[in-house]
Order: C-alpha cells, then structure tokens, then sequence
C-alpha cells in the first residue's frame, strides 16, 4: 500500500470514528427520555432538546408578574386556569369535538385593547402544558400589537408574518421549542404593512388547517387582535374552534361585548373571562367563566 493509500485510510477511520460520536451525542437526549420513562412508565415526558431555536423563560419573572411557572405560582391563579382549561380540553377531546370544526384550535381575543387577553393566553398557555398527555402551541396573532416577546422576554424571531409572507416555506422552522416542556411559541415575526390582511389569507387558512390535523394531542391557542376595529379578528374565528372574549371588570362595557361575540362565527364554542377582578387585598385578579355558546 502506498503512503497516499495509507493517509486515505487513516482519515476514513478518523471520520468514522467522528461520525460515531457526533451521533452519540445526538442521541443523549432520546437515551436519556427513555431512561425516565423506564422509571415511571406511565407519566409521558416530552423532553425539550435545547437547540439555537429554544426560548428559554425566566421562571423567577414569570411568578413575580403573575404567571403560572411553578408551585410557588400563586395558588388561587393555578386553580382558577385549572377549571378554565378542563372546559377547553374537554370541548377540544370529548363528546363535544364532533360538533366543532378545529376544536383544538383556540382565538383569545377581547371587545377592545387592553383588557388582558395576552396574559390569559400566556397562563393558559402555562397550565394547559402541565397536562402529562397534551402539549400546547401558543401563536402570537396580534400582529399589529405583538405582547408574547415582551411578556415572556425573548429577542425578536421570525414567526407567524415571515410564514404567511412565504419567505419561510415550512411551518416548523417557525416554531420554537420553550425551556417548558410541552409548550412551544410560534412569534408574530417583524412588522409588516400588510399584517392584519394577512391573518385573512388564503396560506393563513391552509395553516390553521395544518394545525389542526397535525398533532390530535396539542391545543392551539391564537392570542389575537381585539375584535372591535380589526375587521380580520372575527374572519380568524371561521378557522377556530373555540373563542375566549375576555372582559376587564368595571371596565369593559356589556354592549361592546355583545357587539363583538356577534361577529364572531356562530358555529363555534364562545365563552368569556372575566379578568381584573378585584377579590381582596391579597388576590388582586380572580378569572371566570367558560362556557359553550348556545
């Protein structure tokens, strides 16, 4: 063998052995799922595999700010979502599916700006991915007013625009694993001009679509656009099924939220939370209500 052939087959051992190794530690975090599961065979883990595309959240900011991270999370706020979002998964799983049209797909939205609806989103969003069996992906659809990357403080990403736009073809390559098992955050993606008109395209039906039939296990919630003065709220509501008026006590007007439940599709489950209750000096919010449209 001469010294070239010798060389040669000392660098294919070399990038065999490499090779071995890089997919060794590709597959830690597959070992090392298995590994929990071995042990408590009957919880599902859905390990998160930390990438250049995982937005890790700030446990300690979340709970000082009200939101559910932990059990040091206020225990009246986990109950109070806890009884919110049985409504929602039974309505997105049970007997009450085969009468909605995407009923795993969720629009939270309310009459006007301000009353709360990013912050509903967010805990839901929080407690629905403490289910052992469900995994939740929560879309920052306020387009003109996006709330989810200030609230959960994370850098601006490409997201929900960049989709309908087309500069990015697949639907993964804007969804974002979370340092939280079971959540994940599709972003609203940089401001555009023709933001609201897109959330009434034609690719933003065929997303919805994809949604809905892609994972049978995940809820998918849309924190949208108050729905009075976007005319592309209510069109989001053809694609959904189910919708959450939220409504700020004291302030938030009856005839407002009547006005707006009427434009919304009448086929789909319809409820309203009633948000900024003030129930004592110590539980400042108190948050009511779910309840299917009849």
């Amino acid at each position: 063998m001469s010294t070239i052939e010798k060389a040669l087959a000392k660098r294919k051992k070399t990038n065999q052995r490499l090779d071995v190794e890089i997919q060794a530690n590709n597959n830690s975090d597959i070992i090392e799922e298995q590994s929990e599961l071995t042990s408590n065979p009957r919880k599902k883990i859905r390990p998160v595999i930390h990438t250049s595309k995982t937005i890790t959240l700030n446990g300690e900011h979340l709970i000082d700010r009200g939101f559910i991270f932990s059990s040091n999370s206020a225990h009246h706020i986990q109950e109070e979502f806890r009884h919110i979002k049985r409504k929602l998964i039974n309505n997105a799983f049970g007997n009450a599916a085969k009468t909605l049209k995407h009923s795993n797909l969720i629009m939270i939205s309310s009459a006007n700006p301000n009353e709360g609806k990013t912050f509903i989103s967010i805990n839901l969003a929080l407690s629905i991915a403490l289910e052992q069996d469900k995994t939740v992906l929560l879309i920052d659809a306020d387009v003109l007013n996006p709330s989810l990357q200030i609230e959960l403080e994370f850098d601006s990403k490409e997201g929900l625009l960049e989709y309908l736009l087309a500069k990015i073809n697949s639907l993964s390559d804007v969804i974002y694993n979370t340092s939280i098992p079971n959540l994940k955050i599709i972003p609203a993606g940089k401001p555009h001009y023709l933001a609201n008109e897109l959330l009434a395209s034609k690719r933003m039906e065929i997303l919805a679509e994809e949604l809905a039939q892609r994972y049978p296990d995940r809820l998918v919630i849309f924190d949208c656009p108050p729905i009075l003065g976007v005319t592309e709220t209510p069109v989001l509501s053809d694609l959904v099924g189910q919708a959450i008026i939220i409504v700020e006590e004291s302030i938030t007007k009856i005839c407002d939220v009547k006005k707006a439940v009427s434009q919304l599709n009448k086929e789909i489950a319809i409820g309203c939370i009633m948000n900024k209750k003030t129930r004592s000096k110590k539980d400042g919010y108190g948050y009511y209500g779910y309840a299917k449209k009849t």
